[in-house]
C-alpha cells in the first residue's frame, strides 16, 4: 500500500524517533514482529500461528500500518494499524465485529476507520512513541476525511476481571455513548458475577485514557477476549468531538 512517508523526528526523546507508513511487506513484518513480542511474549496472548515470531491476521494486508522507528538504528519500536472504510468493505467487515455486534454503527461505516494492534517496545514507553503514533493517526484521519474512529481498548483480566468490571462501573456514568450507538459483546464479560462494585478499579490503560481524553465514547458493555485474556471496551471517537486540547497537541490546530 503506497502512501506518503511522514518524517516526524521526536524532539524530546532520546534516542530520536520518527514516524512513517509501512511501504513494503518487510515493513509490515517488522510491525508484526514487535506485536508478537509485546502481545505474546510479554502479555501471554494465545494467537494462532506465530511460528515465525510474527503476529499476523487476515486484516493486515488491508490495513495501513503506522511505524515509529529509532532514527539511528531504524528499529521499529511502535506501531498502530488502521483499516480504512473502503478496505473494510473489501474484506467484509471490521476486526471488532469478531467481538461485538455493531449493527447500530453500520450506518456510519462509509465514514468510519478502525484502529487496532497498538503497541510500543518496552524500552520506549516514555510517552514519545505513543505521541508520534497518535499524531500520525489524527492527521491521517483528518486528511482522508474519516469522520469516526472505532477500535477496541483492552484491560487486563489477570485478576479474573474484577478490576475491569470496577473500571467499567466507573466509566459508564460519564463516558457512555448515546443509546443509538450502543454495541453488544458476543462474549460478554460476566459483570454480574464479578466484584466490580467493591474492587479497586483498574488504572486506566494509556490507550483507553488517550481515547477518552480525546473525546471518545464507550459504546457498551465490555467483551471478554479469551486469546488475549483481556476485557475489551469498544470505543468510538467522532472527529467533530475531538477536544481542543487534543487537537492543539497532536494535530497542531489552534482554533
Amino acid at each position: 500500500m503506497q502512501v506518503q512517508q511522514l518524517q516526524t523526528p521526536s524532539s524530546a526523546a532520546s534516542p530520536k524517533l520518527f514516524l512513517s507508513y509501512a511501504q513494503s511487506e518487510d515493513d509490515v513484518k517488522e510491525a508484526q514482529r514487535l506485536r508478537y513480542r509485546v502481545f505474546v511474549e510479554e502479555m501471554g496472548a494465545r494467537l494462532p500461528g506465530g511460528a515465525d515470531g510474527l503476529d499476523q491476521d487476515i486484516f493486515d494486508p488491508f490495513c495501513e500500518h503506522l511505524l515509529v522507528r529509532n532514527f539511528d538504528t531504524g528499529e521499529v519500536v511502535g506501531t498502530y494499524r488502521l483499516l480504512p472504510p473502503d478496505q473494510a468493505k473489501k474484506i467484509g467487515g471490521l476486526y471488532s465485529q469478531n467481538e461485538f455486534d455493531l449493527t447500530r454503527l453500520l450506518h456510519l461505516s462509509g465514514r468510519m476507520a478502525e484502529v487496532g494492534r497498538s503497541c510500543v517496545h518496552p524500552d520506549y514507553r516514555n510517552g514519545a512513541a505513543i505521541s508520534l503514533l497518535w499524531s500520525g493517526l489524527a492527521k491521517h484521519m483528518l486528511s482522508n476525511g474519516y469522520e469516526y474512529l472505532i477500535g477496541c481498548a483492552s484491560v487486563s483480566m489477570a485478576d479474573g476481571g474484577h478490576a475491569a468490571a470496577s473500571l467499567y462501573n466507573t466509566l459508564r456514568t460519564d463516558s457512555m455513548s448515546p443509546v443509538e450507538w450502543r454495541v453488544f459483546p458476543r462474549c460478554p464479560l460476566p459483570l454480574e458475577k464479578l466484584n466490580g462494585n467493591h474492587s479497586a478499579p483498574a488504572p486506566l490503560p494509556p490507550l483507553l485514557k488517550g481515547y477518552l481524553r480525546a473525546g471518545a465514547y464507550i459504546c457498551g458493555d465490555p467483551a471478554w477476549d479469551p486469546d488475549f485474556n483481556t476485557a475489551d471496551f469498544l470505543v468510538l471517537l467522532p472527529m467533530s468531538k475531538v477536544s481542543k486540547r487534543y487537537a492543539r497537541h497532536f494535530i497542531g490546530e489552534t482554533s
